[in-house]
């Protein structure tokens, strides 16, 4: 059996629909329902479900969860054995991520890249997700994680989801809202704000939903944001995996009529990631699966 497969099947339940798999796997959509009807067959088992709704596992779809997961981290093992018994290790890779995936994602790669692979060379550049794709566009940054700016990638990039997390808001344990169970955008809109600077998908958001909101502060940093509110600046808009690390007893409540935030690994779409950048990519993704995996609190 292909285990390419056994990926594009464990995709399509982790996305929810063929498409976004086919995003996440950079291939089409025709491609992997293809090859998700002919593992099927091969099988002979009906696997997924089908549906405007997205896909479901089957019975005996749940029961090969488990098996296709061994199988796809089997290869992986072996491609990462081969890479390193080639001396791959050697080279240079340069990251581009947001203030909040550099904190999240990129800084425990970076330290698995200093502790296993010392003779890999790497860079890592901070800044708005825009930004972060036009130079990996150009040719400046070989990849990005950023969180996922609203509409298309542009033409030449190809945008792989890893992860979402909900849009909340954070106050001081003094505040009106502190004892809410969450609060909506019109409620938000009656406080000053504490969110990104312009150009983030942050401030993006906060503009869509309320264009005259007050944004008292426009930080650079979700560090930042956080230390403003402890400060008694204002309501802090952020995501929940950016408070992970608090700044002080802040009270975190879910935005429940706000779309989740979206995190993306970016790469351009027509040219072959050199081996150091695919040993990165490969850190990304199951640092991005630690944060996904029951038990773990990231968000």
């Amino acid at each position: 059996m292909r285990v390419e497969r056994a990926r594009y099947f464990l995709a399509a339940l982790r996305t929810g629909s063929l498409r976004s798999a086919a995003a996440a796997c950079g291939v089409s959509q025709p491609t992997i329902g293809q090859q998700l009807t002919m593992l099927e067959e091969e099988l002979d088992a009906v696997l997924l479900t089908r549906s405007r709704g997205g896909v479901r596992a089957t019975s005996a779809g749940e029961a090969l969860i488990g098996p296709f997961t061994r199988l796809v981290a089997a290869e992986d093992a072996v491609r990462e054995a081969a890479l390193a018994s080639n001396g791959t290790y050697q080279g240079r890779v340069s990251i581009g991520g947001g203030s909040v995936t550099v904190e999240t994602i990129v800084a425990p790669v970076v330290g698995r890249l200093v502790a296993e692979h010392p003779g890999l060379r790497f860079s890592v550049h901070e800044g708005p997700s825009g930004d972060v794709e036009r130079a990996v566009l150009s040719g400046d940054l070989d990849l990005g994680v950023i969180t996922t700016p609203n509409g298309p990638p542009p033409s030449g990039l190809t945008r792989r989801p890893l992860m979402t997390a909900p849009l909340g808001v954070q106050t001081r344990p003094d505040h009106p809202l502190a004892h809410r169970r969450g609060v909506t955008w019109d409620e938000l809109g009656k406080w000053p704000v504490v969110t990104m600077r312009p150009g983030t998908v942050l401030h993006q958001r906060l503009r869509a939903h309320l264009p005259d909101a007050e944004a008292r502060v426009e930080a650079m940093s979700a560090r930042s944001v956080r230390t403003m509110v402890a400060q008694g600046a204002g309501v802090g808009l952020l995501a929940a995996f950016a408070t992970r690390e608090p700044v002080a007893d802040l009270v975190w409540l879910p935005l429940l009529d706000a779309e989740p935030v979206e995190i993306s690994q970016v790469q351009r779409t027509d040219s072959q990631p050199s081996r150091p950048a695919t040993i990165v990519r490969r850190l990304i993704s199951a640092r991005a699966e630690e944060l996904r995996s029951p038990g773990t609190s990231p968000l």
